[in-house]
């Protein structure tokens, strides 16, 4: 599959550009993963999805080593070129085929309706525009496909959701890669017109202190077998 600007014919520059951030996030994801338990939540996310896949914001790979035999093939997109790079390498050991290429969640550079799932995991804290990444997800999946999904987002009552907006104003976003604190991933998929399927919270870490980054949701929904295209 060949991934292309359809102006100039030349693979376009990057997007987006955090290296400082992708070697942080590169040490602190993969420690993660047993430490926080990331590993068991990998596989909940990915459990039982089968066919074509695309994965936004695939950062270094860590998923494609739980992704199920039935999947046919991954497709993930990664806008930053370090974590790119590091997701390549996981692409070469993972037991499904990967497929990993640039590109942003606002403007996927694939066909619509061809993925039978799509996954964020992760990612809709740092997309630039939550409503125009959710509608390219909308059009790249099949009628009827599924989304899953694991993102933080605000939670904790009134004094840690301030604490979250308050992050969000000020260092937060500069420091780690464009991620926000306080968005809302459920009401942003509503609001995108996905249907909701079963969705958990969660704490990460489940035991010890509280941070702004701890409440998680892990769940699914689908794209509505007709999308609506306004008024005629």
């Amino acid at each position: 599959m060949a991934f292309r600007s359809a102006d100039s014919g030349k693979v376009p520059r990057d997007p987006v550009h955090h290296p400082l951030f992708a070697r942080y996030y590169a040490r602190v994801s993969v420690a993660a993963e047993t430490r926080m338990g990331m590993g068991g939540v990998r596989d909940r996310l990915l459990s039982g999805l089968s066919g074509r896949v695309i994965e936004i914001g695939a950062g270094n790979g860590l998923n494609f080593a739980h992704y199920p035999g039935a999947v046919s093939e991954v497709v993930a997109i990664e806008p930053e070129r370090r974590l790119r790079q590091s997701a390549v390498q996981a692409a070469l050991r993972a037991e499904v085929p990967v497929d990993v290429a640039p590109g942003v969640a606002e403007a996927l550079p694939v066909k619509s309706e061809a993925f039978d799932a799509a996954v964020v995991s992760l990612v809709l804290c740092s997309v630039r525009d939550v409503p125009r990444a959710l509608a390219e997800l909308r059009r790249v999946l099949r009628p009827g496909g599924t989304l899953r999904f694991f993102e933080h987002g605000t939670g904790g009552g009134r004094v840690m959701a301030a604490a979250q907006r308050g992050l969000d104003r000020t260092v937060w976003p500069r420091l780690n890669g464009g991620c926000h604190l306080a968005r809302a991933s459920l009401a942003a998929l509503r609001a995108a017109e996905f249907e909701l399927g079963p969705y958990r919270r969660l704490l990460m870490p489940e035991k010890g202190p509280r941070l702004p980054t701890s409440y998680c949701v892990l769940g699914s929904a689908r794209r509505p077998d007709v999308l609506e295209t306004g008024a005629s």
